[in-house]
């Protein structure tokens, strides 16, 4: 829109507009065929209608007037009307010429065609409307006439049935079916969308047909609170249609304490309605809906597959791919249950109820969700459960964000789950540190174990996660392990058992390989299981394979001439190239990060304050000016380096206080996601079996994604143990792997002392490739070990009196002259400084509390320093193979 510029001056008036400026902005084009007038000059909007009961079809074009309050001005509008088939068909051509009066904000056209006897004009088919501003085309918009047969309506809906009509909570992005609760009553400070789920029969079967249906939300006072439209395209093969639509805010608290109504309307007539009420708390169930033609209310029982026998359940469990060691433990479990129901029976007392928690074991796409599933209808069929639904849930829906705020979730969702089961996912989440009393998640267990100990019953808790994590989480609280006796390992699914799934999913995906897709998708299956660490998908990641493979099917056929012609077999055979073209590792786009300036003008200054070093600060300040040119001119910063680095240098010389400073830098520079530091050794990378130091090192990778991971004495990797094992060189091809497969997401910084690095880097041919930096760090020299000192000494307030400075500065030509391989740089001058001081301290102490009025506490004098005496006397080894030397500073 552009300005209107108006000139003031003893003159009438003048307004200069730019030659593009519109007087006009679209608002809406909307279609009706009902004359009946609504509340605030609305219509009865529609895009479906049914043949003989439409006459005229209109439109409604709205459009903003830009001169309002200014002047009138004349509009040219033209309203097209066409049949869509294979081409347009124009209908008609309807063109006005109106005046827009100043006084009018939003200025509304409407016209329509047809003939005033219904069903004569509209047939069957798809429509639309276009609407046209001073030449310009604004908007278009479909509707549809369907045929329910002459004199279908009179006698009744010839289109659909209502089967089912349930109400539940959930967040803006609606909830998993198989994960609904459904209530009666909801909680108005804990709703935020509340949801409609309707199950229609397609009673206008056979025919291919648009559904428009409108579901309104109304309060006790018959305020219209919201409504939801949808349009969906029917199948000839549908028998049934399911939609959900919700109405409310991702805030809680819109809902307000009230009784209210939700109303089906479809073709401008009520089909049902089901009442519910906003209170203080959720009540499940199912509100019984009222139906047009119906005096008594109707109760829609939900649809339930809980009625098979124990063995049908187990059957079905048993039809499962692999998992050959959880049937039978779930078999024996079950059949355990039934032995002490049966002893119940007989008149034992059974002192313990029976236990129902259970504790899942292993890792993503090992089916344990979906024998949690088997086990909540077991436990139902059992009864020791009245539904035997699941609630599945993980820390975020659990724990609060503020205090008070966690123990309302945790019960909101043991209520959820009540009469199922309550599945924790990655419930080791909820204990992320013993010793961490501000994490609410300790409060969750709590909770938990109280109910599983003493409360309502009619539940049973399920715990899933990783093997080592859910074995910390067991043991951080001593009643856990009590409260959850049956344990369940789920096992990597074998690759002939992934291929089985496969088959599975090609069947509910209704698509088939073909010979050699087949075989292709089978070397994928393999190839991957060979690579997996614990973040392997199993089943989910053989489902996305096929999901992947029908959407490459999809573009070839699209691809071809006149698809539409394409036989059956073609159009759901996968074919090699389908497989082949299938892409594993895309490129993950690392998140934008902008240059945090003030953050690496921070680093610089902490990296230019350090005595010293000034070869490795020189390499560092031109290697941030290259990335930054880099970063400026878009260029690919972790593709043109690796930025894994390697320091080398002899004890205390700074590599692990500059290692700390660069991770700094790169988190400025925004290549780090996070900016942390790991820091290991072979301790934290190896084990003592063979097989646990890849998983142990893959651990030690994943705590420094995002960050750096800094291996200290990086050499001892390559050092065989006294028991000959090499687990080491392990733990060297796991980080490389990673390197590799998770390129940019981290970086690697090994440290140790120059010979032994040389060592290491020439252990591997593919470590010293990884490594494009090396950063070498020289002993200090004895002017930077006396600053050293004095800096040291002056970060604890304490200053050298010129005799000491002196005796000091001699003393450090000493060792340097001295120093050998072994020699410790900085931290042989931290343990003088504390030696230092402690002689001070002592000194100060012999004094009487009246002497020591008289002298400064801060100053060093020369006796606090004369313990360090310039001979070699004082040396625990003197052997000519330490290799002492002798030299200027």
């Amino acid at each position: 829109m552009h300005d209107l510029h108006v000139a003031f001056n003893l003159e009438p008036m003048t307004t200069v507009r730019h030659p593009d400026f519109k007087k006009f902005k679209f608002r809406e084009l909307k279609i009706y065929s009902s004359t009946e007038w609504l509340a605030d000059n609305k219509k009865k909007y529609r895009q479906v209608f049914d043949r003989w009961e439409t006459s005229y079809v209109y439109a409604e074009l709205s459009f903003y007037n830009k001169f309002f309050d200014l002047e009138d001005w004349d509009v040219e509008v033209e309203l097209r009307c066409y049949h869509i088939k294979k081409t347009r068909k124009e209908l008609c051509i309807l063109p006005f010429k109106r005046k827009v009066s100043k006084y009018d904000n939003i200025v509304y056209i409407r016209e329509g065609w047809g003939n005033k006897a219904d069903g004569i004009f509209w047939k069957k088919g798809t429509y639309s409307w276009e609407a046209h501003i001073e030449g310009e085309k604004v908007a278009a918009k479909y509707f549809y006439v369907e045929d329910g047969g002459q004199d279908a309506l009179k006698t009744g809906n010839p289109y659909i049935q209502v089967s089912s009509f349930k109400l539940y909570e959930g967040p803006y992005d609606d909830v998993m079916e198989d994960e609904r609760v459904y209530f009666k009553k909801f909680n108005g400070a804990d709703t935020r969308y509340i949801y409609a789920e309707l199950l229609l029969k397609n009673i206008h079967f056979d025919k291919l047909w648009q559904c428009e249906l409108f579901v309104k939300f109304y309060n006790d006072a018959r305020e219209l609170k919201g409504q939801v439209t949808r349009l969906q395209k029917i199948e000839r093969k549908d028998e049934y249609l399911k939609i959900s639509a919700g109405w409310g805010s991702n805030v809680k608290g819109s809902w307000r304490k009230d009784k209210y109504t939700c109303e089906l309307v479809f073709m401008d007539k009520l089909m049902a309605t089901i009442p519910f009420e906003i209170g203080d708390i959720f009540e499940e169930g199912i509100p019984p809906v009222f139906l047009p033609d119906q005096h008594s209310p109707v109760f829609f029982n939900q649809v339930e597959d809980l009625n098979d026998t124990f063995e049908e359940l187990m059957t079905h469990m048993d039809a499962m791919v692999g998992l050959t060691e959880i049937k039978q433990k779930v078999r024996d479990h079950a059949r355990y249950i039934q032995f002490l129901q049966l002893r119940k029976d007989a008149g034992f007392e059974e002192k313990e109820n029976i236990n129902v928690h259970s504790v899942f074991i292993g890792n993503p796409g090992t089916g344990k969700t979906t024998v949690a599933k088997m086990m909540g209808r077991l436990y139902r069929k059992m009864g020791l459960l009245s539904r035997g639904h699941v609630h599945i849930v993980d820390r975020v829906d659990l724990v609060g964000e503020y205090i008070g705020q966690t123990a309302p979730k945790v019960k909101d969702a043991i209520e959820r789950a009540r009469g199922g089961v309550l599945f924790i996912d990655e419930a080791y989440a909820l204990a992320r540190s013993v010793d961490d009393s501000k994490d609410f998640g300790r409060e969750v267990i709590e909770i938990l174990m109280k109910e599983m100990s003493d409360g309502a019953g009619d539940i049973a808790v399920i715990v899933a996660g990783y093997p080592k994590e859910m074995a910390k989480f067991l043991g951080s609280n001593p009643g856990l392990k009590s409260r959850f006796r049956q344990h369940f390992e789920f096992s990597d699914y074998l690759p002939q058992e992934l291929s089985q799934i496969a088959v599975q999913a090609c069947t509910e995906k209704e698509v088939k390989l073909s010979a050699d897709s087949k075989a292709r998708l089978d070397e994928i299956i393999v190839n991957a299981y060979r690579d997996r660490d614990r973040s392997f998908g199993n089943a989910r990641f053989v489902y996305d394979l096929i999901e992947k493979a029908k959407i490459n099917l999809g573009l070839r056929i699209m691809d071809m001439t006149d698809p539409a012609k394409l036989d059956k077999e073609t159009l759901e055979t996968i074919q090699y190239q389908d497989v082949a073209n299938i892409e594993f590792k895309i490129n993950r786009e690392l998140p934008l990060i902008p240059i945090d300036e003030d953050l690496l003008q921070e680093s610089i200054s902490e990296l230019n304050r350090l005595i010293g070093l000034d070869k490795v600060r020189e390499q560092i300040v031109e290697h941030v000016r290259l990335v930054r040119y880099y970063r400026e001119t878009s260029r690919d910063v972790l593709n043109s380096f690796f930025l894994h680095t390697v320091l080398i240098g002899n004890p205390g010389t700074g590599k692990t206080t500059v290692a700390r400073i660069l991770t700094k830098i790169y988190k400025a520079l925004g290549i780090l996601e996070r900016g942390h530091m790991v820091e290991t050794d072979r301790q934290g990378l190896v084990a003592g079996f063979v097989g646990q130091t890849a998983t142990k090192t893959a651990e030690k990778i994943d705590e420094a994604m995002g960050g750096i991971l800094f291996i200290d004495e990086a050499y001892a990797l390559t050092q065989k143990s006294n028991s000959g094992n090499d687990f080491g060189d392990e733990a060297i091809q796991t980080i490389l792997k990673r390197m590799e497969d998770r390129r940019g997401q981290f970086f690697v910084f090994v440290a140790g002392y120059p010979d032994n690095m040389e060592s290491f880097l020439k252990a591997n041919p593919g470590l010293s490739s990884r490594f494009d930096k090396v950063l070498k760090f020289e002993d200090y020299s004895a002017h930077e070990l006396l600053r050293i000192a004095l800096q040291m000494l002056e970060e604890k307030g304490i200053v050298p009196s010129p005799e000491a400075e002196e005796h000091l500065t001699e003393y450090m030509k000493f060792l340097y002259n001295y120093r050998d391989k072994y020699f410790g740089n900085a931290r042989t001058v931290r343990q003088l400084v504390i030696e230092t001081i402690k002689n001070q301290n002592l000194r100060l102490a012999s004094l009487t509390p009246d002497e020591r009025e008289n002298i400064s506490s801060n100053v060093l004098n020369l006796e606090d320093v004369m313990d360090f005496k310039l001979d070699t006397s004082g040396f625990i080894f003197n052997k000519k193979g330490i290799g002492f030397r002798r030299g200027g500073d």
